[in-house]
């Protein structure tokens, strides 16, 4: 077995610089509250709104291309929300993990060429029990899209192309002041981070993973990507699906928003009822582009809610430490106080809808005319880069596929 302290050395100048205390995003723990706690909660009628409201812009209106937002819209001020330090943003960078579904087999091979993803790899397979690098590079790809392979897949391929980063853009790790990470991304950055090690961090992906897949099983349900017109209203749509499964036979159904992407783009999840009706209704009630995710399960819904226990029993097993930089959570949109705060919001994560739109807007939100951080999209394959174009268009013009 590697030393743990093996995965460290992979990015020796971002974690020594922040042990010392001298990186630029170390003193963001001024701005949260001991506990970490009534950061999320002692305003949270306020930050639900501030979240909840946050996808109502029109994408369609003209100028979006070259605006941060419409020339119309009401700013939200999200912005007051990310973590800023008195440094020019074009001199800083931020990093974007993926989630599960952006993962092709193949894929990790041009992060093989840096050493320290082979080193990587070699404790991954060791702490899964199993050749995850094998499945990776060979297949097939029908068992690495299964939830209990993926997961764990895509917090190793992501971390393993943070090595083509650090060989080649070592000054990125130096000027990271924010990381974000989408779905099981979020434990790709808290891995980055240093907020948990990559033994414990990947096996606890595995075991999420195993978990929804198994929370899945239960009944039929799954995922559906929609763009919603101007005069769609998703709560009342989501409301008569619900009705309609229910006359179809299915117990208690479920549909709702389980994550916002941008403005127009929401990904809804339920039972395969209801999420039947809406690939039949959808246009006529103000929907587009329907597409049916090919994931197994009703992710970031109540019908998650099996998986919970086996995570949150691992969860505890899991030495957590105070991120060495400001670590974006999915729940909140806010980023994570002290270890507690990430041990209580993590569960919450699965059966939460993902505030991704909402992240981009308080991690990009600023005033005319200041610059933006360089973003680096890793090991999506340019998936999260396309996301935030749609969200906020000048962050995308500096924005970099890793």
């Amino acid at each position: 077995m590697l030393k743990k302290t093996l995965f460290y050395q992979h990015f020796p100048i971002f974690l020594n610089v922040c042990r010392q205390g001298r990186h630029v995003g170390c003193n963001f723990s001024s701005k949260i509250s001991g506990d970490g706690e009534s950061n999320d909660i002692e305003n949270e009628s306020e930050v639900s709104k501030l979240l909840n409201d946050a996808a109502t812009f029109d994408a369609g209106i003209q100028d979006w291309s070259t605006l941060p937002y419409p020339k119309h819209a009401s700013k939200q001020l999200q912005g007051s929300h990310a973590v800023r330090v008195g440094k020019n943003p074009a001199e800083t960078s931020l990093v974007l993990f993926p989630g599960q579904g952006t993962l092709l087999v193949g894929m990790v091979k041009e992060y093989l060429r840096f050493p320290g993803a082979k080193d990587l790899f070699q404790v991954v397979n060791e702490s899964l029990g199993y050749d995850l690098l094998k499945l990776c590079l060979l297949g097939p790809q029908e068992k690495l899209n299964r939830t209990e392979y993926n997961q764990p897949a895509t917090v190793a391929v992501s971390l393993a192309a943070m090595e083509k980063i650090r060989e080649e853009r070592p000054q990125v790790l130096e000027t990271c002041v924010g990381v974000a990470g989408y779905s099981v991304g979020e434990l790709t950055a808290l891995i980055f981070a240093g907020a948990m090690s990559l033994e414990q961090g990947i096996r606890l992906a595995g075991i999420r993973g195993t978990a929804m897949q198994n929370a899945a099983a239960r009944i039929p349900q799954g995922m559906m990507s929609v763009i919603c017109s101007s005069n769609a209203n998703i709560s009342d749509i989501c409301k008569k699906a619900q009705s309609w499964a229910l006359d179809s036979g299915a117990n208690n159904p479920l549909c709702r928003i389980a994550i916002y992407l941008y403005p127009q783009g929401k990904i809804l999840a339920g039972n395969k009822e209801a999420l039947d009706f809406i690939k039949l209704n959808g246009r006529h009630l103000g929907l587009r582009n329907l597409k049916n995710l090919s994931v197994s399960g009703a992710f970031h819904t109540s019908l998650m809610e099996p998986a919970v226990k086996p995570f949150i029993k691992a969860l505890h097993n899991v030495p957590l430490q105070t991120p060495a930089v400001p670590v974006y959570s999915n729940v909140t949109g806010k980023c994570y106080g002290n270890a507690q705060h990430i041990s209580k919001m993590l569960p919450k994560q699965i059966v939460s809808p993902v505030k991704w739109e909402q992240i981009m807007h308080i991690l990009y939100e600023r005033p005319p005319g200041t610059p933006f951080p360089r973003t680096f999209d890793v090991g999506s394959g340019g998936t999260m880069k396309t996301i935030l174009k749609l969200v906020n268009a000048k962050a995308w013009d500096n924005c970099y596929i890793v």
